[in-house]
């Protein structure tokens, strides 16, 4: 009996130890700048105590998601994991872009949601990245083009970690940044592995937040750009002329920064073409073989319409070509009425049905990890004209978020919130 008392009087005790200190628990003061660079994604203590990191849009920013330089590194980095099969996306085969929800035209359901304006839609998009990263997650965003008139951007994007061997939510962020940045990371990835050592002229076709931050990168891995030309909706957008105030007044070494009326005045003589083109679906702007000039990088982020027999005997690259696969089997485009195969508008997509139509062989389309890994090579002369497709990949956000969320841990950002104590359904 007596020993029961003083079990109880110690068990008492104990619990008003813990709940003293729950709150150093759920501030996660582990000195993680200690922690081995290799560490895995788990770094919360072994307890049956939940909790995880939020980050806001201002706590992203101080956790440096606008760090373009960084950025393109890690998404070499995480291409390369790819190149390795170490990684997972969603689909049968592991490589699907993401799940989508489509609303309908129309409903005979009152207030059922209908797709009444551009890119109205749901997406997830799940990945597990390994190597140093070893974690999951997701981006999961809404889609409204009619949020433009109640002053919100188009999409609201979130993205969450989870540790990827017991599922606990390690941090929850704005993901609108950390998407833009990503996405603008990759042609500034490509800018490094595969543009002329002396390229000097930049094009950006489109001058929307995409290519912005598609912007940003290059100019991290290319700072000797001289030129660049902008082509916007008209020469007189808003759009076309914000970017060039934006350009001269963040890049002062640029020498001229020219506004253009045409896609041939804009492609002519340039080194590199940024294409991130916000338009109607199956109104892409054409591109023509004779507006490139030999050496031409031409990396296209969302929308491409070029000839395929004119760009049979270019080079190819991709991110990831199981992916466009995905994409052509769900569009399942046919031909017109002359038997020509119609034009998808991506330019991955497009190289899947040229193989497909026997125009190419798969083997001559490199996938850019393959390049990363020294399988093949990139650039191989001065002369050589490139096209690359970079779509976004959900492993991009995982890798990008892990780095931001592990910044800050390190430097005491965010909010940290409680999910439980101990499950009570456990």
């Amino acid at each position: 009996m007596l020993f029961k008392v003083i079990f109880a009087i110690f068990l008492l005790i104990f619990r008003k130890l813990i709940s003293s200190n729950r709150s150093d628990i759920m501030t996660n003061k582990r000195d993680v700048a200690e922690e081995p660079l290799g560490r895995k994604s788990n770094i919360e203590p072994e307890k049956s105590e939940v909790s995880f990191l939020y980050l806001s849009e201002d706590d992203m920013v101080d956790a440096g998601v606008l760090n373009a330089a960084r950025c393109v590194d890690v998404m070499e980095e995480a291409i390369g994991l790819l190149e390795d099969g170490d990684f997972l996306m969603g689909g049968p085969y592991n490589d699907a872009h993401g799940l989508m929800l489509y609303f309908p035209k129309k409903s005979k359901i009152e207030n059922f949601p209908i797709n009444n304006s551009r890119d109205r839609r749901f997406i997830a998009m799940p990945a597990y990245l390994g190597g140093r990263f070893h974690v999951a997650g997701e981006k999961w965003y809404g889609s409204n083009g009619n949020n433009r008139r109640k002053g919100l951007p188009r999409s609201i994007l979130m993205v969450m970690l989870n540790d990827v061997e017991t599922g606990k939510p390690l941090a929850y962020m704005s993901g609108n940044l950390l998407s833009s940045m990503r996405t603008g990371a990759m042609p500034g990835m490509a800018a490094k592995l595969l543009a002329k050592k002396d390229a000097k002229t930049l094009t950006l076709l489109g001058c929307g937040v995409v290519n912005k931050s598609c912007l940003m990168s290059i100019m991290t891995v290319r700072p000797e750009i001289e030129v660049i030309k902008i082509k916007g909706s008209s020469p007189t957008s808003q759009t076309a002329i914000n970017m060039k105030k934006y350009i001269e007044k963040s890049y002062p070494r640029v020498k001229e920064v020219i506004i253009c009326a045409t896609m041939e005045e804009a492609i002519k003589d340039s080194d590199i073409v940024s294409e991130a083109i916000s338009c109607m679906d199956g109104q892409w702007p054409e591109v023509k073989r004779e507006w490139m000039k030999p050496g031409l990088l031409y990396i296209s982020s969302s929308t491409f319409n070029m000839e395929y027999n004119s760009i049979v005997d270019l080079k190819k690259v991709i991110d990831n070509y199981g992916m466009y696969e995905n994409y052509a089997e769900e569009d399942d485009l046919g031909y017109d009425d002359k038997g020509n195969r119609l034009h998808t508008g991506c330019m991955g997509e497009d190289f899947v049905y040229m193989v497909e139509d026997g125009l190419i062989e798969r083997d001559s389309i490199t996938q850019i990890g393959q390049i990363i890994r020294g399988k093949r090579p990139g650039r191989e002369s001065d002369d050589e004209i490139i096209l690359v497709s970079m779509e976004g990949m959900p492993i991009e956000d995982v890798a990008w978020a892990y780095e931001c969320y592990t910044y800050a841990l390190v430097h005491d950002i965010g909010t940290r919130l409680k999910v439980w104590d101990k499950p009570r359904a456990f």
